[in-house]
This record gives C-alpha cells, sequence and structure tokens, in this order.
C-alpha cells in the first residue's frame, strides 16, 4: 500500500470508521531540472531571509499570516491543531446526494481511504453498501493543509473514494466566454452529431500518452548518441483561415468511418448547403409529403453506430 498521505476517521452519525489515505493518483511527468547552460551546473533554489542574507535551513523556518504592510501574525502548528473544528481529525459525513447533482468541474484530487486496523473492516463495509445500495454519494467535510474541505465519497470497486471538492465560491462563472447569437443550421447539427456517433468508444482506456512516449524515446535518443526521432510530417493550418464548416464535418465523419474500416461517404454522406431562398420552399414541400404519408407507418430505425477503439 502506498504510504498513507493522513490518518484519521470517517464519521457517520454516531459511527467511527478509523481509515489511513492514500492517493489514488501517481504522476507520470516527465520532470526537467534546471542546469547553466555554460557548463551544466545544476540551478539550486535556496531559502534566503530577506534581512539578514542567511540561508536557512527547514527548521528554522516558521508560518505567518500579513495582515498589514510590514506587521506579520505568527501561527505555529500547534495552535492550528487546536482549533475547535470536529473536521480536524475527521472526515465529516453531512450528506447524501444523486452523483449526477454534483458539477465535475467542482472535483479535484482523488483519494483511497484504507481500513485502519481490524476493528474498522465492519463499519467501512456498512457504509460501502449503503452507498451502493442507495446510489448516491456522501459529502463529507474535512481539514487539510490549513483549511477545511468539501469532499465527495463514492464506492469504486471495493473501495470507498474520497474526491476533494471545490467550494462554490472557488467556481469561475463562464457566462461571457461562451458565442452568442450564432445561427445554426439543422443539417449542420445533424451531420455534427453524426460525427459524435462516429468516434462513439465504449470506454477511454485505450488512451496512451504520446507525449510523454515521445519524450523518453527523444531523451533515450540523446543519452545514447543516437540520430534524434523525426518529427510527424502534418499539414499545417493557416493561421486565421476561414473554415468550411460543412466540408470539414464531411470530411471529419468519412475520416471516422475509415478509421473502424467502413467505407466513407456512405448513407447520409454528403450534405448540401441549402441556399437562403430555397429552404422555405424545401420545407413548405417536405409538409406537403408528411400529410399525404401514412400516420399508421413507423419510421425505419437507425442501425447504431460501430463502436470504435481507442488509440
Amino acid at each position: 500500500m502506498p504510504r498513507p498521505l493522513w490518518t484519521g476517521a470517517i464519521s457517520f452519525g454516531l459511527v467511527t470508521i478509523p481509515i489511513k489515505v492514500v492517493s489514488a493518483t501517481e504522476n507520470h511527468s516527465i520532470s526537467f531540472h534546471q542546469y547553466h547552460l555554460e557548463d551544466m551546473g545544476r540551478i539550486r533554489t535556496r531559502k534566503v531571509c530577506e534581512l539578514d542574507g542567511e540561508v536557512l535551513s527547514q527548521d528554522e523556518i516558521g508560518r505567518g499570516y500579513e495582515v498589514a504592510k510590514g506587521r506579520t501574525v505568527p501561527v505555529t502548528d500547534e495552535e492550528l491543531d487546536r482549533m475547535p473544528l470536529p473536521t480536524a481529525k475527521a472526515i465529516e459525513i453531512v450528506a447524501f446526494v444523486d452523483a449526477d447533482s454534483v458539477d465535475p468541474v467542482r472535483i479535484g484530487d482523488s483519494y483511497y481511504l484504507a481500513v485502519d486496523g481490524q476493528v474498522a473492516a465492519k463499519p467501512y463495509a456498512l457504509l460501502r453498501k449503503a452507498l451502493e445500495r442507495s446510489e448516491k454519494v456522501a459529502v463529507a467535510k474535512f481539514a487539510w493543509h490549513n483549511r477545511e474541505r468539501l469532499g465527495l465519497l463514492r464506492v469504486r470497486d471495493d473501495a470507498i473514494v474520497l474526491h476533494s471538492m471545490r467550494w462554490p465560491d472557488e467556481i469561475r462563472s463562464p457566462e461571457s466566454l461562451a458565442p452568442r447569437d450564432v445561427e445554426l443550421e439543422e443539417d449542420e447539427i445533424d451531420r455534427a452529431v453524426q460525427l459524435t456517433d462516429s468516434m462513439a468508444l465504449d470506454g477511454i482506456s485505450g488512451f496512451k500518452d504520446r507525449y510523454r512516449e515521445a519524450l523518453e524515446d527523444l531523451i533515450a535518443a540523446k543519452s545514447e548518441g543516437k540520430e534524434l526521432p523525426e518529427p510527424r510530417e502534418g499539414e499545417e493550418e493557416e493561421s486565421g483561415k476561414v473554415m468550411d464548416l460543412m466540408a470539414a464535418l464531411n470530411a471529419s465523419v468519412d475520416a471516422a468511418r475509415e478509421s473502424r474500416g467502413e467505407e466513407a461517404g456512405g448513407e447520409g454522406a454528403t450534405v448540401h448547403e441549402m441556399k437562403p431562398g430555397t429552404r422555405k420552399r424545401a420545407a413548405k414541400k417536405t409538409a406537403k409529403k408528411t400529410t399525404k404519408a401514412d400516420s399508421g407507418k413507423k419510421p425505419a430505425k437507425k442501425a447504431a453506430p460501430r463502436k470504435r477503439t481507442a488509440s
């Protein structure tokens, strides 16, 4: 088991569940160091006191809050530990909600909650079963890293997962970001939906970090004195070029079909843009045909698009 990040308990009504918190994710990013270009000496960061210029060790450094310019109030670890918060030593469950009622933008890091001792096994299993049977997630409060946080508890396989969450006032409004007064034609929307169907997958487990793989190849080639990998050839898009939306959608659908081994340009593959003067006439013709059609006749069902695999 990974090293615990925090040890405490889940507070579930009057039930207390001793737990250990471990990270649910791993960071596989490649990290670079900074070096002096002239002699490749490593660049180091030191903590220096701005008053006397002394380089300080960690045990000489404390924390404080600047209440006014030139006036800082020191705060010790002991004072933080004595704060009267019920969440200081426990993950306190305060409510249960439907999972789809939680905006994903509020969800942050994820952690596994592991039982701390055999005595915690039964209440842990009880909470897990309650979450599964109710089909809800638990909202909890907990105090980490000098602040009280909001969390979400849910079940993943046989473990309870804690997702840290952002408070409502930490979420920025997207109101001014979305484009306004954009007119879309029905054939454009239909074609975009066809594209989403063509790109549908059963899951996302097959995706890989291509950038990291390419970076590993680059580092390996340089360390072994080999020739560097050639960059991928591709056409660069011209900046500011006006895009033919329908042509781009048609080409995208064809490409998606070809990637699944299907024939491009199949049924419904070509969409012709209607001239402004012909849209109303076409709509009237469609309405007349609809009234003449047999009202009891059921429309033919479209075949479900075949799912593709991730690459």
